[in-house]
């Protein structure tokens, strides 16, 4: 297969369209802690960084009425290709929604940490919504995050209610079933 995409790389710019062959080739998975590993039978099907904010607010903690601590409200963030071109969004859901208008949407399965950072993080698809890029993603994961950890700031009761935003940045690496 290799052989076929080096030789279809050669020819199309022979005759002068430069295609992107590294985005022919077939991609690896990553390396990742095996929690957040998707199973066997699941290959990248492409891949993202996200670059956004994660918002906390300072609430009350449901365990403890008197005590409170920042909680996650949710993420926005642009997914971008390894050309830095902004190729859909990432929003609460969680959901990664595509620039050809697919989305898809699922729940975290596992994760791991990753010291002063947002840990690392394996959700499961549900069924994509819409034909384009996130149809038949099965898994993805949040690997080399940076940031995004909740504020250290103090949050007590004269702060609750309060939000604050915390940029951060992962890659997204999306996983259909393999053949």
């Amino acid at each position: 297969m290799k052989t076929n995409i080096l030789y279809a790389c050669l020819t199309t710019a022979m005759f002068g369209v430069l295609p992107s062959c590294a985005q022919m080739e077939p991609m690896s998975a990553p390396m990742a802690p095996a929690a957040v590993t998707p199973p066997a039978g699941h290959a990248v099907a492409m891949s993202t960084v996200g670059k956004g904010e994660l918002t906390y607010e300072c609430r009350a903690r449901a365990d403890m009425p008197n005590a409170f601590d920042w909680a996650l409200v949710g993420p926005v963030a642009t997914l971008m290709d390894k050309n830095q071109k902004a190729v859909g969004k990432y929003y609460a859901g969680p959901t990664w929604e595509s620039n050809d208008g697919s989305k898809v949407t699922g729940k975290q399965v596992a994760v791991s940490p990753n010291p002063g950072a947002i840990p690392l993080q394996l959700v499961k698809a549900d069924p994509a919504m819409g034909n384009g890029s996130m149809s038949g993603i099965s898994y993805v994961q949040r690997l080399n995050t940076q940031g995004g950890v909740a504020p250290a700031m103090m949050c007590d009761a004269s702060k609750a209610g309060m939000k604050s935003q915390v940029p951060y940045q992962a890659d997204y690496v999306f996983y259909k079933a393999s053949m």
